[in-house]
């Protein structure tokens, strides 16, 4: 079912749109991501669904199944989370979940069972001014969490890190998709593609793709060849331009990435060639292409 959804959801800004009537669908029990470049209306969106910045024109509806204020069904890290350096870890976790409502009791009890979920139970009674990047991201998961939300939304929340630290992040998402639904932003492709169900991309403030991962991967993604000679290919690549089979073609001296159009025939046919064997292969390999490559598509 949907968990929340917009209606012409907009945000000006002293007569500047920053979120131009967008309509969302957030489904409970998986993992959604809102992409686009900075600038796009992520964060402004993100703030309006979490109920921080109220919006110009518009509705956010949450399920009935969920009624009263939606801000108690939902947990926040925000793209730049600040936090009371002379705290353990398990006192600001405590301290979010009294914030929330929660007995001291229940409070403490939560809060260590959060730090255990995110992988930071050794490191509970550690001031946070002591902690990396990563833990930092990873103690903000675990205070959205400890309420128990019926959706998490994070906003970038693997930007700033080392690759250690966003590695341990994405990991933490792919398990708590088991807990709770997920909202997150990015502009980091791969990422996306990696953890999330449903995709919706943001460019100027709109919407202009959405779907599901598997079916913008359906949708959009085309059978590709990564080739590599040990000559320069520019002489054999004027003699398969016209090939049917062929949708575009991008070269850089000896490296070569085709888009096909039928990858049986597309293959059949360049292994036989005779001439692209005089080149002597380094690489033939087979592939797709990425949502990186539509999401610059749409960019452009």
């Amino acid at each position: 079912m949907h968990l929340i959804e917009t209606i012409g959801l907009t945000k000006k800004f002293n007569g500047t749109v920053a979120v131009k009537g967008i309509n969302l669908s957030i489904r409970e029990g998986i993992c959604t991501a809102l992409l686009g470049p900075n600038g796009a209306g992520k964060t402004t969106t993100l703030n309006m669904l979490t109920g921080l910045m109220n919006p110009t024109e518009g509705s956010i509806d949450f399920h009935e199944d969920y009624s009263g204020d939606r801000r108690k069904y939902l947990g926040y890290l925000p793209q730049y989370p600040k936090f009371f350096g002379w705290m353990s870890g398990l006192e600001y976790v405590v301290f979010a979940a009294e914030l929330a409502g929660l007995s001291k009791e229940a409070a403490k009890s939560r809060a260590k069972e959060m730090l255990e979920l995110v992988g930071l139970a050794e490191g509970g009674n550690k001031k946070v001014s002591g902690f990396s990047g990563g833990m930092k991201q990873r103690l903000g998961i675990a205070q959205a969490l400890v309420h128990e939300p019926k959706l998490i939304i994070l906003d970038e929340p693997v930007s700033a890190l080392d690759p250690i630290g966003r590695r341990e992040v994405l990991e933490l998402m792919k398990q708590l998709k088991t807990r709770t639904s997920i909202l997150f932003s990015t502009h980091v492709l791969h990422d996306a593609e990696e953890v999330s169900d449903d995709i919706f991309i943001m460019k100027k403030g709109e919407i202009v793709v959405e779907g599901s991962l598997v079916k913008l991967q359906n949708t959009y993604q085309q059978p590709t060849f990564f080739i590599e000679t040990e000559m320069e290919m520019a002489n054999w690549l004027e003699t398969i331009k016209q090939k049917e089979w062929l949708r575009h073609v991008k070269v850089d001296k000896n490296k070569a990435t085709l888009t096909v159009e039928n990858l049986q025939t597309a293959r059949t046919e360049l292994l036989s060639d005779k001439t692209l064997q005089e080149l002597k292969l380094i690489k033939f390999e087979v592939a797709k292409t990425s949502l990186e490559d539509l999401f610059m598509k749409v960019m452009k």
